[in-house]
């Protein structure tokens, strides 16, 4: 059973503490796309996905290092548990899928940043890349209806799922490779 993961204000207020313009959906992007690259959330996972040597190391009991050993948890559950963290139900459409773009956008920064220019990918995770690519430059429309409702879902759904596939590719083939 993986960790559960801190709320977002709890992160918010610990990145904005550490003097960070990223919001927390941002975070999990570039954490889960280092993690799927074939990097590890331990203790200095921030300063490397972040590029930044000046932050740091994670406390045990920060929300920010619970936060990278839940989503390390998630991504490595064999019941496929990951969990997208994004804006509630509650807020706008737009918001919302704005959140998801912006996730894709720092999946792909950190993504890169661990996997390497020309990782060794499958055909199906090459096409999930150039279509999290797509979203990445995706920009939210202001209005929406429950069809652009629907279509959020299942670009979260996508999203999950090519993350998923990504880590499958890299990080887990990395491993197996590793005990060969």
């Amino acid at each position: 059973m993986s960790e559960p993961l801190p709320a977002a204000p709890a992160l918010q207020a610990e990145l904005d503490q550490l003097g960070l313009a990223t919001t927390p959906w941002e975070l999990q992007g570039a954490l889960i796309g280092w993690i799927a690259g074939g990097g590890d959330a331990d203790r200095e996972w921030l300063r490397k996905v972040m590029a930044d040597p000046a932050l740091p190391a994670l406390a045990d009991s920060s929300a920010i290092g619970h936060f990278g050993r839940g989503a390390q948890a998630q991504i490595e559950d064999n019941d496929l548990g990951l969990t997208l963290l994004l804006p509630d139900e509650d807020a706008s459409l737009q918001e919302r899928s704005a959140a998801l773009f912006d996730w894709c956008r720092h999946f792909l920064g950190a993504f890169g940043l661990a996997a390497g220019a020309e990782p060794p990918l499958s055909d199906e995770g090459e096409e999930a890349l150039q279509d999290l690519a797509r979203l990445a430059t995706a920009t939210a429309e202001p209005d929406g209806d429950e069809e652009d409702e629907a279509a959020l879902a299942e670009i979260e759904e996508f999203v999950r799922v090519a993350a998923l596939l990504l880590h499958g590719d890299i990080a887990i083939a990395r491993r197996r490779r590793q005990l060969h």
